[in-house]
Parts: C-alpha cells; sequence; structure tokens
C-alpha cells in the first residue's frame, strides 16, 4: 500500500523523539530508585522537626498571610516584565526610527503611570 509507505517513512521521523523521551524517563526512574536504596533510614527527631528559614516556628503554619504580601509579588512580577521589554527595543533603537522612539516613550508613560498609582495607593508600604 503506498499510504503506509508514507506513514512509516512519517513515523520514522519522530523515532529520535521517542527514543529520547524512554532515555529521559528511565533515568529518571533509575535515579529515583537508586536515591530510595542508598539513603539512611534512620529518622531522628531533629531531621523530623518543622523548621521555617532555619528557626522555630512562633505560630500555625496554617495562618494566612496578609493579602499585601502577594500585591508586592504582583507588582515586582509586572513591573519586572515591563523593564524586561526595554533591552530588545535598545537593541533596535537606529532601526525603529522616530516611531519606536514614540512608542516606547508612551509604554514607559503608562509604566510611570502605573507606578505612581500604586506609589499613591500604598501598595509599595511594607509594613
Amino acid at each position: 500500500m503506498p499510504g503506509h509507505d508514507l506513514l512509516l517513512e512519517y513515523l520514522t521521523q519522530y523515532f529520535p523523539i521517542v527514543i529520547f523521551i524512554g532515555i529521559s524517563l528511565a533515568f529518571g526512574l533509575v535515579t529515583l530508585g537508586l536515591s530510595y536504596l542508598v539513603q539512611p533510614k534512620y529518622p531522628e527527631p531533629e531531621k523530623l522537626s518543622v523548621y521555617e528559614c532555619g528557626s522555630e516556628p512562633f505560630s500555625d503554619s496554617r495562618m494566612p498571610f496578609p493579602v499585601r504580601y502577594y500585591v508586592i509579588a504582583m507588582l515586582f512580577v509586572i513591573f519586572d516584565i515591563e523593564v524586561i521589554f526595554l533591552y530588545p527595543w535598545a537593541v533596535t533603537f537606529k532601526q525603529l526610527g522616530i516611531i519606536g522612539f514614540i512608542e516606547m516613550m508612551i509604554f514607559i508613560g503608562l509604566f510611570v503611570v502605573a507606578y505612581v498609582y500604586a506609589w499613591r495607593k500604598g501598595a509599595l508600604e511594607w509594613d
């Protein structure tokens, strides 16, 4: 069958990928198995104790965190990603010309407006 040969030729192109996935899975399973077999089996109270960043915990671990921590983290990620856009613009600045410069100034202006808004709302205060 002519279609069968074409399908077989098409599938043989994926054979290296199947081999790579198989080797990766085997490597992962073998290293997990070896670490389980080789690890020491004597749990000590000090090893099993609960700690937070190397110090003793001072409250319940299920205590809710203030939302402020998440707001600060999200603002950091948002502003960090916006700053990353400046690098490709700086690299291609000469090719973009005046239009690219104006567009980036609008982008930076919006960035500054968002920063001032977050600052005025008190989102950057760490209490």
